[in-house]
């Protein structure tokens, strides 16, 4: 049996189990696990030998995935994790909305830009972007209905802002994505920063044009005073401190990424002991979020693991390199194609899954068709996010949904979303277009 053929199959089985609602970890691993045993034990030209290919998968994933789950690389995900979440729940991210939201009271719909501004922050140090929408849907969303947003504004710019943090470093997605694909992971963090800002300025820029042409989408709240906005800002020195920690020191070079998210949660620890806001509870919510959500990530990386070594042996990245070149087609149409099928599958699965599930095939066809892995690493992740509020599904709208119940129907949810997708076409077209604005950071670094 040719092994290409056994690989496109097992790529055609994973996605028909995720549409079923599989576990993507099952999924990948299960299906990885299989083609081992089917690629191993059935050699072309050869009969089919069970035990052989049994004993072969056996071997390889009682070592494999062990010896990639224990690289000291990883460690950067747990640490980075709890950072975010003990500054969560010490309210620091709360903090900072609320500074956002006193300094732009007085613009045209400053509560939504206030919340693009606090989405971007909390998801940066979360590193979900479903996590995100759950959380600042409780606390932006009912403050703009309550000053007679807009709904779709109101909703709209949470699920769509939520999806800023996988950019703006530490993101999850860009460690990973080096691990597998063995780029610089501190090059790819820094690489991120000036587009996730530049996504976070785009929104905020179309929702100050759309609150100025038609002021009933977003009423302006009571004016503040200079004093109280000033008093404000003695929120935001948590996240900040924090952020300069883990940026600076990666940049700097006086730490490493690893190092660097350990300094990082180190430190959200000790600035909540400082701020008085370390008790039991605070404590004991945090540990246990941070233990639940590496739980499913490192699951989800073990799958894949399984899986990549499979399609390894099924020689079809090669295949798919060699197909892509000899299309009739400029390497940036080819690129264009390959966004359209990460948008599509953004539609209904979790952004981990579908890098880790496509990193495998689609990498050597990006280095074959000359592109840098730092800029496609960008790219990627843009284009995940914006899989995830894109209709028919749009997972961060239904997350929303579930937040906000009857006070806002899913249409309208979509409808406000539209003006955000628009915004990220917007920003993945200057991204391709102009590659060192992800490039010039990480150049200099």
């Amino acid at each position: 049996m040719d092994p290409v053929v056994v690989g496109y199959a097992g790529l055609a089985i994973v996605l028909a189990l995720i549409l079923f609602r599989v576990p993507i970890a099952f999924a990948l691993g299960g299906v990885g696990f299989a083609g081992l045993i089917v690629v191993i034990g059935w050699p072309q030209g050869g009969d089919f030998e069970f035990e052989r290919g049994w004993s072969a998968a056996i071997a390889f994933i009682a070592f494999e995935p062990f010896s990639f789950i224990s690289s000291f690389a990883l460690v950067a995900i747990p640490m980075f994790m709890m950072m975010g979440y003990v500054a969560y729940h010490a309210g620091f991210t709360r903090d900072l909305y609320n500074t956002a939201r006193v300094w732009l009271s007085g613009t045209p719909a400053g509560l939504a830009m206030a919340s693009v501004v606090g989405c971007a922050m909390f998801a940066a140090v979360s590193g979900s972007s479903l996590a995100t929408a759950a959380a600042m849907g409780k606390l932006a969303v009912p403050e703009m209905l309550r000053h007679k947003y807009d709904k779709g504004l109101a909703t709209g710019v949470v699920a769509a802002s939520g999806t800023l943090g996988s950019l703006i470093p530490p993101s999850i997605l860009m460690i990973l994505y080096g691990i597998f694909t063995e780029q610089s992971i501190g090059k790819l963090l820094i690489a991120g920063f000036i587009p996730g800002v530049l996504s976070a300025l785009i929104y905020m820029g179309m929702i100050w044009v759309r609150a100025s042409i038609n002021p009933a989408l977003a009423p302006r709240p009571e004016s503040v005073t200079w004093g109280e906005r000033f008093r404000s800002l003695k929120g935001t020195w948590s996240i900040i401190v924090l952020f300069a920690l883990v940026m600076g020191g990666i940049y700097l070079g006086v730490v490493t990424p690893t190092e660097a998210a350990a300094v990082g949660a180190a430190g959200a620890w000790g600035l909540a002991a400082l701020a008085k806001r370390l008790d039991k509870k605070t404590a004991k919510m945090s540990i246990a979020e941070t233990v639940t959500q590496v739980a499913s990530v490192f699951a989800i990386v073990l799958g894949a693991k399984i899986f990549v070594g499979f399609i390894s042996f099924t020689g079809i990245a090669a295949s798919l390199s060699i197909w892509a070149l000899s299309l009739d087609l400029p390497p940036m149409g080819v690129l264009l194609a390959l966004s359209m099928i990460y948008i599509i599958l953004g539609t209904f699965m979790d952004p981990l899954g579908i890098m880790l599930l496509t990193l495998p095939v689609v990498t050597p066809v990006v280095e074959q068709l000359g592109y840098d892995l730092i800029w496609f690493g960008v790219i990627m992740v843009k284009l995940l996010e914006i899989g995830l509020i894109t209709p028919p599904v749009g997972l961060n709208v239904y997350v929303l949904k579930g937040v906000v119940g009857d006070a806002v129907p899913i249409e309208t949810i979509f409808k406000g979303i539209a003006w955000f997708l628009a915004m990220d076409v917007l920003t993945l077209v200057l991204l391709l277009a102009f590659p060192a604005i992800s490039l010039w950071l990480p150049n200099s670094f």
